[in-house]
């Protein structure tokens, strides 16, 4: 798992301007950070808050679980779907530093020009839906959308685990 956040630009928090990952990973959307005219002041304050935001959900999700090691492993990210896909290429750049053999990131829709922007980093992508349009918003693409609580997560995370641990003491039964 990356907890990986957006740092949200100042009066407009749907839109972002930057993201920032569990190790330290940041990546400014300088074309976003231009338009918007924050300072380096401004850019700061709101990273920091997202970084504690970080600390506080990586505590909660990570908990007592050992961090998985990535090297020479083909690695695949998941999310819902990439927007600007500044957050992704984040994650994407947090992973390499841990040297996996490859780097797949699976999305279920996007805009061409995030796929654009993250084919650059990972090894490959993989979309449902590559939309080309003036105004993206992900929950378009959803019959049904809503943001997960921490409380959701750590019951998936709970859940995740209880099944690996099954699948490792009974393998020919959860085939």
């Amino acid at each position: 798992m990356i907890v990986c956040r957006k740092i949200p630009i100042p009066l407009t928090p749907e839109g972002g301007f930057g993201a920032i990952a569990d190790d330290g990973t940041m990546i400014l959307n300088e074309a976003a950070v231009k338009r918007t005219g924050l300072n380096r002041e401004q850019i700061n304050y709101e990273a920091g808050k997202v970084r504690a935001e970080i600390k506080q959900r990586t505590l909660r999700y990570k908990a007592d679980r050992l961090p998985i090691r990535l090297g020479n492993r083909t690695v695949i990210i998941i999310d819902d779907g990439m927007a600007s896909g500044i957050t992704m290429v984040t994650a994407v750049e947090s992973v390499r530093h841990r040297r996996p053999k490859e780097i797949v990131v699976a999305v279920s829709v996007a805009p061409a020009i995030a796929v654009d922007r993250v084919e650059k980093l990972a090894d490959k992508i993989v979309t449902c839906v590559t939309a080309d349009m003036p105004k993206f918003h992900i929950a378009d693409f959803y019959r049904y959308w809503h943001d997960l609580s921490d409380d959701d997560i750590i019951r998936y995370l709970n859940q995740w685990q209880v099944w690996q641990f099954r699948s490792k003491i009974e393998p020919s039964q959860n085939r």
